[in-house]
């Protein structure tokens, strides 16, 4: 491409992105809350609902900010976040409540026991004014399976304090949970490498 051709394609090219900043800039100063604590949910059939949790736990770390975390389902497996964020230990609270995958323990009773203990922890650490960040890891299973009263678990949710930000993950996110977010994502699975008969690997599954 010669400059007498490149210098039009240059300017069609500022004077389109110069419309699209005064939409955006007008879009931006249309927004008057300043600050809010978000209820954030990460469901669907996808891969990466827990680890986009942990990236957003990162970035509230680089803040300074005090984090918990409470995983209801998951337990035993030693994973790579726990390892990295364990130098955090100032700043997070990590709680794995879990004893497995509900196909792993075959028992209702004690599932839903393990899922109360954790109900239990989330509250104490909700009412910890220095947490500003609380990641409930696969809530989302213990509530599709009724092991906690969801009614119960809402009113909780709703009634937190206003610079308290909660993620919560796990497929199947209950409808109530979802009308109840400011921001909901849904992992939409397009392809996994477990179907081509890889098993789960350190540093990618754990």
């Amino acid at each position: 491409m010669n400059k007498s051709t490149d210098e039009p394609e240059a300017l069609r090219h500022r004077e389109k992105m110069a419309k699209r900043k005064a939409l955006q800039d007008a879009e931006v100063a249309s927004k008057t809350i300043v600050e809010k604590g978000l209820l954030i949910v990460h469901t669907g059939a996808g891969k990466g609902k827990s680890t986009a949790a942990m990236g957003l736990l990162l970035r509230a770390l680089g803040h300074g900010w005090s984090c918990g975390i409470v995983q209801f389902i998951k337990g035993g497996w030693e994973t790579g976040e726990r390892a990295a964020l364990a130098r955090f230990a100032d700043l997070i609270s990590w709680h794995t409540m879990g004893e497995g995958f509900t196909w792993e323990t075959q028992d209702r009773a004690r599932d839903v026991a393990a899922a109360e203990s954790a109900w239990t922890k989330t509250r104490a650490l909700m009412a910890d004014s220095k947490i500003r960040l609380l990641v409930l890891d696969e809530l989302n299973i213990a509530l599709r399976y009724d092991y906690l009263p969801l009614v119960e678990i809402l009113a909780a949710l709703e009634a937190r304090r206003p610079d308290l930000h909660v993620v919560v993950t796990g497929r199947n996110a209950k409808s109530e949970l979802i009308e109840a977010a400011d921001l909901v994502t849904e992992m939409t699975l397009v392809k996994h490498h477990f179907k081509a008969g890889v098993k789960a690997q350190e540093g990618i599954e754990f």
